[in-house]
This record gives structure tokens, sequence and C-alpha cells, in this order.
């Protein structure tokens, strides 16, 4: 559980110093655009490597049962989850609706995961980085965030659908492989 919360701390933490402009920006300065970018990835791939290999370790604690509807229901929701986060990448209209799409993409994909599991390995991960993004949200949301103003033609919004939902069947597929579950069986 160690490798799991130590994982989640640090690519929380390094998302964190990226939501404060004048860190950001001094960071820049000092290191340059490409030096600072790629810092942030590596650390971002050390904390998400740490999450994964840390939940995999950790002990089964059950905390509560997780409704017997709780995997389908993850099954139905996650393509919006994978969706939003595709929307956060490519043009789209999706950004006049909500200037965060990635951030609520990870708050579905936290939900999803919470109602198929009930240890205390996933509410760390899940509820954790779920918070996590609800924190970010408001913070954007207090303080800079901006609606998109700019139609996309409705061919970005189903190239957008499609990147999601192919995204989301690929995950259906390795899923196993690299956490450990089967999400299908």
């Amino acid at each position: 559980m160690l490798l799991l919360v130590i994982g989640i701390i640090i690519f929380s933490g390094i998302h964190l110093v990226a939501s404060f402009p004048d860190l950001r920006q001094r960071l820049v300065n000092r290191l340059g655009e490409g030096p600072y970018k790629g810092t942030f990835a590596a650390v971002a791939l050390v904390g998400l490597v740490l999450i994964i290999i840390g939940k995999a370790r950790a002990d089964v604690v059950p905390i509560w049962e997780a409704p017997g509807w709780g995997r389908p229901a993850a099954l139905v929701i996650m393509p919006v989850a994978f969706i939003l986060l595709a929307g956060a990448y490519l043009p789209n209209n999706m950004k006049r609706f909500t200037s965060q799409p990635m951030l609520w993409g990870v708050v579905i994909w936290a939900v999803a995961h919470l109602l198929a599991n009930g240890d205390l390995a996933s509410l760390v991960l899940f509820g954790g980085l779920g918070a996590f993004a609800l924190a970010m949200m408001w913070s954007e949301y207090t303080h800079k965030a901006v609606l998109s103003k700019e139609r996309q033609p409705l061919s970005k919004d189903l190239i957008t659908v499609a990147a999601g939902l192919l995204t989301y069947c690929i995950f259906l597929v390795v899923h196993p492989y690299l956490f450990g579950a089967a999400v299908i069986i």
C-alpha cells in the first residue's frame, strides 16, 4: 500500500505544481520549456508506475461489498470517461460546455471503479485521484477556467467519440495485463 500512496503523492504532486502558474513559469524559466515538460512527464510516469505496482501488490482489505450491478455499471460508465479524456486533447465542441473534460473523465473513471471495487486500495486509488480531480476543477473554475466560444464541426465531435471508444476497447483487452484484473470475462 505504501508504493500506491507514494505513487499517488508523486503523480498528484507534479500535477499540482503545474496548476500554480507562477511556480510553473519559474520552473520553465529555469529549465526551459522542453526540459520542464520532459521532467514533468518523467515524474508523472514514475508516479503512474508506482501507482500500478502499488495497487497490484496491495493486500485486499474489504471496506464495503460492491453492489452486484457495480461491475456492469462501470462497463457502461467508462466509455464516457474515455470520450471525455479524448475530448481534452482533440478539437471538439465539448470544451464549449466544460473547460475541464479530462478532469471530468477522471472523476467518472473514479466513480465507475468505486462502484466495482470495495477494497481499501481501490478507495485510496480511485477515491484519492477522483477527489484530487474535483479539487483541481474547483480551483480551475474559481480562478481561470474559460469555456471555448469556437464552434467545431460535428465531424470533430464524432472523431472524439470514436477515439474515446476505440481507446476504451483497447483498455478492455489490455486491462488484465496492465492492472491484473480482467474487466470482461
